[in-house]
């Protein structure tokens, strides 16, 4: 999939978050969005995701020679961000079950194999309001990476993780990498990102 922003811009009331943005991703490349907290990255990952409406410019989706429409591309992307939620009423078992009615796994897992590579095969059966708060994002970014999707979007991807989590989340990263998907990752961590191909500074579209 690519993704091509002309003069894209946001803002809130009178105050620009971000604006004069021409840029493209590109399929099979990973990108970095970097800037401090509060600099806007999250914004324009929620514009990339549609779930946000650009103040000005125009976003254009593409895959292959078709346009895919604004109100289609949710069947395309997978997202993990703080602001995502997770049903906690569910088990982890009814979550998978849930969550994979909408979206086919990525080639090369199923059920098993996703419980196994959480390593929660023990929790299976238990609600998701009594997980820690690094085995929510550890089901978060399992659910975004295995989704069979051509857009991955990653904010703030090893939040709540130890360095035994980060580590984890690297070797995820590593093992749903595809020729046709892209990864964008929001981030002023390092090693959050280091795997990507380009970086974008949320600060250069500031002025």
């Amino acid at each position: 999939m690519k993704i091509t922003l002309k003069d894209i811009g946001r803002r809130y009331n009178n105050e620009w978050i971000f604006k004069h943005i021409d840029y493209s991703f590109e399929s099979g490349k990973s990108y970095a969005v970097l800037g401090q907290n509060g600099s806007g990255k999250s914004t324009l990952l929620k514009v990339l995701s549609g779930s946000l409406t650009p103040s000005a410019g125009e976003l254009i989706y593409t895959k292959g020679n078709h346009v895919i429409a604004v109100d289609e591309i949710y069947q395309h992307l997978s997202i993990a961000a703080p602001y995502s939620e997770l049903i906690e009423e569910f088990t982890l078992r009814e979550l998978l079950d849930f969550h994979f009615k909408f979206k086919h796994y990525l080639q090369g897992f199923d059920k098993e194999s996703v419980v196994q590579l959480l390593g929660l095969e023990h929790a299976l059966d238990k609600e998701l309001k009594f997980f820690s708060s690094g085995m929510r994002q550890r089901v978060k970014l399992i659910l975004a990476c295995c989704s069979d999707t051509s857009l991955v979007l990653l904010d703030e991807p090893t939040s709540n993780l130890d360095l035994a989590g980060e580590q984890w989340y690297l070797n995820l990263i590593e093992q749903t990498k595809r020729d046709f998907r892209s990864f964008i990752i929001c981030s002023n961590q390092k090693k959050e990102y280091e795997f990507c191909n380009e970086t974008i500074s949320i600060v250069d579209y500031k002025k």
